[in-house]
């Protein structure tokens, strides 16, 4: 038996080496891609489902109000409600075009006008153009487009603010609302040339006058002429008898 244990090797005797060499790591990969079936492709894409269409667009939905304009919402209506005030209590509202001039030229328009009671109101169109088309001055919407001041005066005093803004180029006049009535710019200049409401008064008072006076005039003629007809014709009837009688007189003495 020894000798036939020597024939055999040793890890056949239960001989294990000293050092072993162990596998480490993932395992081998089996599944691979492989293309869907073109029979169930045709099968998923008929069974996808699709979401029904919305009755009404969402480009005709009212737009969802930012946090930030909710929170600004109180300060805008403030605005708003002091840009009704000034078209309620002031006769003439002018709508300007803003360009930029320098601070000094600005202060200087603002003193200017100031002397003739004329106020220069700096306002935006994201306050005002709400504000107009709920109202009856809607079509002024049109001039509220680049930057625009406003100059108010609850007296109309269009002459005194076309000599001002002739000296200041920047601030183009689009146009003005007196007394409730939209008008151009060729509308304000031609209003400015009209003469004042105490002189309109006095030759509408003149021009009514004219009439009555030119009509008792009228009535007063015919009597009038017929009375100085009838003295004439009387003096002349007084002067004959005077004049028949003087000459036989004269006769006699001879």
């Amino acid at each position: 038996k020894m000798a036939a244990l020597g024939r055999v090797p040793p890890w056949r005797r239960g001989w294990q080496p000293v050092v072993q060499q162990l596998r480490w790591g993932s395992k081998a990969v089996t599944r691979h891609w492989k293309a869907m079936h073109f029979q169930r492709q045709k099968l998923m894409a008929v069974t996808e489902y699709i979401a029904p269409r919305p009755l009404v667009p969402p480009s005709c939905l009212p737009r969802k109000r930012e946090p930030q304009e909710r929170e600004d919402s109180g300060y805008i209506r403030l605005l708003q409600r002091q840009v009704e005030e000034i078209f309620r209590d002031n006769r003439m509202v002018a709508v300007c075009q803003n360009n930029w001039m320098p601070q000094e030229d600005v202060a200087m328009m603002r003193f200017y006008l100031r002397k003739h009671n004329i106020e220069v109101k700096f306002v935006l169109n994201e306050i005002v153009r709400p504000v107009l088309s709920q109202s009856k001055y809607k079509n002024l919407l049109p001039l509220f487009v680049a930057r625009n001041i406003l100059l108010v005066s609850p007296e109309i005093k269009a002459k005194e603010m076309l000599r001002v803004l002739r000296g200041v180029p920047q601030v183009n006049l689009l146009g003005a609302c007196i007394d409730d009535t939209i008008l151009s710019r060729r509308g304000v200049e031609n209003f400015a040339k009209l003469p004042s409401l105490e002189t309109t008064q006095s030759q509408t008072v003149g021009a009514l006058a004219l009439l009555p006076s030119q009509t008792s005039s009228l009535l007063q003629c015919s009597p009038a002429h017929l009375t100085a007809l009838l003295d004439r014709h009387i003096q002349q009837l007084q002067d004959g008898e005077t004049g028949t009688a003087a000459p036989a007189q004269s006769s006699g003495d001879q």
